[in-house]
């Protein structure tokens, strides 16, 4: 995959996030503006996170390295929206209240689901480096299984977020129901042999 490629699609990731700030500035974002940014930073991790599981799954399909390539670009994508999301729920959610915002992490299970996906993803992002994967050697893998267990909370924090209108959720969850599918069958096959 050449440079020019790969720079095209990091400026394309950029993008959801740029028009949702443009929208903010113009005051295009409707009567709740706080809690679009919220929501909005908070689907598109969960996209991007979605997406980066889709990389190996379609290297298995296609036979082809690419889409690995991508994959940790996507990943500390995942990573960058993350840190908005929670940065527009300590700051504009609670102004940086922070006996306000620890009552809520232990009174609403969607909030503690989120900041426990948050503190795993966080050593993910620190150990994204080559030279933290030559460092760390074969733990490095099993510490980005973590992924797995993040993807999860993650769904599940969409899910008890929402109460009403699980439509969206419930995509989420099969997508990555169907991702774990995919990405478990050849280990689960194996196994029943």
């Amino acid at each position: 995959m050449s440079k020019l490629i790969k720079a095209l699609i990091f400026f394309l990731c950029l993008v959801p996030l740029t028009l949702l700030f443009r929208n903010f500035y113009l005051d295009e974002l409707g009567a709740n503006p706080f809690e679009v940014l919220t929501r909005s930073s908070g689907e598109w991790t969960l996209r991007f996170l979605l997406l980066t599981l889709a990389m190996t799954p379609l290297r298995q399909l296609t036979g082809s390295a690419w889409p690995l390539r991508l994959r940790r670009m996507f990943g500390l994508f995942v990573f960058f929206h993350v840190c908005v999301h929670l940065l527009t729920y300590l700051w504009l959610d609670h102004f940086f209240d922070w006996d306000e915002i620890v009552t809520d992490i232990i009174k609403r299970p969607y909030i503690t689901f989120g900041m426990l996906a948050f503190t795993l993803l966080v050593p993910l992002a620190l150990t994204s480096t080559k030279k933290m994967m030559k460092r760390l050697g074969k733990r490095w893998k099993s510490l980005h299984k973590l992924v797995y267990v993040i993807a999860l909370l993650g769904v599940l924090h969409f899910i008890l977020l929402v109460k009403a209108d699980l439509q969206e959720p419930i995509i989420y969850a099969f997508i990555l129901l169907t991702l774990f599918l995919v990405r478990f069958k050849p280990v689960l096959l194996h196994k029943i042999r």
